[in-house]
C-alpha cells in the first residue's frame, strides 16, 4: 500500500522560511513525477512544484524564485522549501506521486498524480 505522509509544517511570521518534507512507502518513486500542490481557503487545489525522473523541476509563477523542490531517492523522499513566505502562501500543502515519468501539456494535471499525502498546514502570518 502506498503512502505519502507530509511533515515540517507549521506557523511562521511572513519573510519566514519553512522545509516540508514527504516520506513515501509502499513504493518507489525514483522514475516517476512527483510534485507538491496546496490548497488555499476557498479555493481550488493547485500545483505548486514538480520534479521529474531528470531532476528538472517546474514551478508556479507565485513561487517561482522562493521555493525550491528537491528528491532524495535514497530516502524516497521529496521535499520543499519555502523561503520568504507570504500571507497568501498560508494553505494546505499536499504531496503526491505520479506512476508517469513524463507528459506534455498541462504540469498540474491532478489526475495525472495517483497517489497523494494527507496534507500538512501552513500558516504564513503578516
Amino acid at each position: 500500500q502506498v503512502q505519502l505522509v507530509e511533515s515540517g509544517g507549521g506557523s511562521v511570521q511572513a519573510g519566514g522560511s519553512l522545509r516540508l518534507s514527504c516520506q513515501a512507502s509502499g513504493s518507489t518513486f525514483n522514475n516517476n513525477i512527483m510534485g507538491w500542490f496546496r490548497q488555499r481557503p476557498g479555493k481550488e487545489r493547485e500545483g505548486v512544484a514538480r520534479v521529474d525522473l531528470y531532476g528538472m523541476t517546474s514551478y508556479a509563477p507565485s513561487v517561482k524564485g522562493r521555493f525550491t523542490i528537491s528528491k532524495d531517492n535514497a530516502k524516497n523522499s521529496l521535499y520543499l522549501q519555502m523561503n520568504s513566505l507570504k500571507a497568501e502562501d498560508t494553505a494546505m500543502y499536499y504531496c503526491a506521486a505520479s506512476i508517469y515519468s513524463y507528459w506534455s501539456g498541462e504540469p498540474w494535471e491532478l489526475k495525472k498524480f495517483q497517489y497523494w499525502g494527507q496534507g500538512i498546514l501552513v500558516t504564513v502570518s503578516s
